[in-house]
């Protein structure tokens, strides 16, 4: 259907195909090991995989982001050395960005990197999660706080998983195709216009179209900055407080409903800055709703607590020593940070997020 190329610390492509067992057995027949990384809840959605003389073990994870655990990072690396799995073998992660992160992860970090695949089954993990190479687990402290840079040797994207998710799954996965939209010049907010959930999921080549758009716009910005020296951190628009809803709520909203929120959040703290128009703000709250994404903490249990809220923004990826840095806009398409910004700015617009 479409294939983007990813040039980062190696090259690869990401294939939207129609066939993910089909492209994924010429990879795999080369191996003599294959492990096979799945969510639990992904149980009776995976046939059974078989290549011809090749070893495959299946590792079952638990669901969501409690299966980015270094409990569960142990478990596997145990099962890896039970089966004797070896710098020739291959590791490949079928699920969502959760799943992409750790398996990914596992494969940086046993026998000092090993190849990998990711096929992802969701729509934040086709468009985000699954590509660009960063793997990693969560801590006590924070979300993605452990981790590496380790590109997959290739992303195959079959877009009939989409019809096993439910609209609130493919909504959060709409958070980062409109993340991409705002800090890129690219045609999704034109392809989304004030389009409801049902409208799009019902137009699969609009959908098809969203994700080419989105993953063009995530490769082009990590084969520039593989590492995120600075560019790269575009990518996190929203990301910092979204994280931070996701810890202080414990995991109870998906990663695209908080980044939702988050983007809301900066975009408030960029119109008090003076650095967009207060109607790009209500854009952003329109685009977002009108998919049926939350733009407010109001019904997040547990999320209502500034003081919780700041202390995981302070340890976000992107902060400097003592100093909070956000991604803004400065307009649709481009990207600057805010820094140094004093926690009563930061608290005022929490509070527009609040309702």
């Amino acid at each position: 259907m479409a294939e983007v190329t990813v040039t980062a610390e190696r090259e690869y492509k990401v294939r939207i195909t129609g066939d993910w067992r089909g492209d994924l057995s010429p990879w795999a027949s080369k191996r003599s090991r294959v492990a096979i990384v799945f969510p639990a809840t992904m149980r009776d959605l995976i046939p059974r995989i078989e290549f011809n003389g090749v070893e495959v073990v299946e590792l079952e994870i638990p669901d969501g982001e409690f299966g980015k655990s270094p409990s569960v990072l142990q478990y596997l690396w145990n099962e890896l050395g039970k089966n004797g799995f070896t710098r020739s073998d291959l590791i490949v992660a079928i699920g969502g960005g959760t799943v992409t992160d750790i398996a990914g992860f596992l494969a940086a970090s046993w026998l000092r990197g090993i190849d990998w695949i990711a096929i992802p089954t969701t729509l934040a993990g086709m468009v985000d999660a699954s590509v660009g190479g960063k793997t990693g687990i969560n801590s006590p402290f924070g979300k993605n706080l452990i981790g590496a840079f380790h590109s997959p040797i290739s992303v195959i994207i079959d877009p009939s998983w989409l019809k096993t998710l439910s609209d609130r799954d493919f909504a959060a996965g709409l958070a980062e195709v409109i993340k991409c939209g705002f800090i890129d010049e690219n045609q999704i907010l034109e392809l989304l216009g004030s389009r409801s959930l049902q409208s799009i999921r019902e137009d699969s080549s609009r959908v098809l179209n969203l994700i080419e758009q989105a993953v063009t716009t995530k490769a082009k910005v990590v084969s520039l900055d593989f590492k995120e020296s600075e560019l790269r951190e575009i990518l996190n628009y929203g990301h910092t407080f979204g994280h931070a809803i996701e810890k202080v709520s414990q995991y109870s909203i998906r990663h695209g409903e908080a980044v939702s929120i988050g983007m809301v959040f900066v975009a408030e703290l960029a119109a008090a800055h003076g650095l967009i128009s207060s109607e790009l703000v209500e854009q952003h709250r329109q685009v977002l709703k009108g998919v049926g994404l939350p733009i407010s903490l109001g019904a997040i249990d547990g999320a209502n607590n500034w003081d919780a809220l700041y202390s995981a923004m302070a340890l976000d990826k992107k902060s400097r020593g003592n100093s909070i840095r956000l991604v803004a806009l400065s307009e649709i398409g481009n990207c600057t940070r805010i820094e140094d910004v004093s926690e009563a700015d930061l608290k005022s617009a929490y509070e527009k997020v609040l309702l």
